[in-house]
């Protein structure tokens, strides 16, 4: 379904060229990190934490895989190597790398290998990329943890953090711009909806306050 959209979409966009952000280079300040997670379609995974307060922001992208600066359509092909990830900017004085793990095994089924819904493929990969000792450590404990909730293997990768390409213009904040889009509302909206009841998130983006 994906797919067909990005089709739709691709005709009328103009794709900006992709930035990678090599390891050592991701926090600008002591006061944020970051975090790099791939829970299936990117603009689901956005939409859902640039709703967490404490998040600075939420950027969609590629990484995981071994091509430099692809492309949208490249990724799609699955022969990039590359996961669709969200890349999170956030201040750990207002929440903690610990609590976007919880969201994140909450957010996507991560017992599903290389597939989402109906969006299947390696890009679609459940993938936690770690930045530091601490995060690898705090990955593996998340995910042994919340095995628990989970009747099936969990199959999410846990892998070093190497480079990270951010994806055309379009991509970002997609769901804010097309709320009224067929996926959205079929995919997204009740995603957002049923994290919101549970109040694992907010009903409006945070990334400005």
């Amino acid at each position: 379904m994906k797919q067909a959209i990005y089709i739709l979409l691709a005709a009328g966009a103009l794709n900006s060229a992709a930035l990678a952000q090599p390891a050592d280079s991701m926090n600008t300040t002591n006061k944020t990190e970051t975090a790099t997670l791939g829970g299936g379609c990117f603009w689901c995974m956005e939409a859902v934490y640039e709703r967490l307060p404490g998040v600075i922001s939420v950027t969609s992208g590629f990484a995981g895989g071994y091509a430099v600066d692809p492309t949208y359509q490249q990724v799609c092909a699955g022969g990039t190597g590359h996961a669709e990830v969200t890349q999170i900017v956030f201040n750990p004085a207002k929440i903690s790398y610990e609590k976007l793990l919880n969201v994140f095994w909450q957010a996507h089924d991560p017992t599903t290998l290389n597939r989402q819904g109906a969006d299947e493929g390696t890009q679609y990969r459940s993938i936690i990329l770690y930045h530091s000792d601490a995060q690898k450590l705090a990955a593996e404990k998340s995910k042994e943890a919340a095995q628990n909730n989970f009747k099936r293997p969990i199959v999410t990768e846990i892998v070093p953090f190497t480079n990270f390409y951010k994806a055309e213009d379009y991509h970002q904040e997609y769901y804010d711009n097309n709320s009224s889009a067929a996926y959205c509302q079929i995919v997204i909206a009740p995603k957002l909806k049923k994290l919101e009841k549970e109040k694992l998130i907010e009903v409006e983006p945070q990334r400005a306050r």
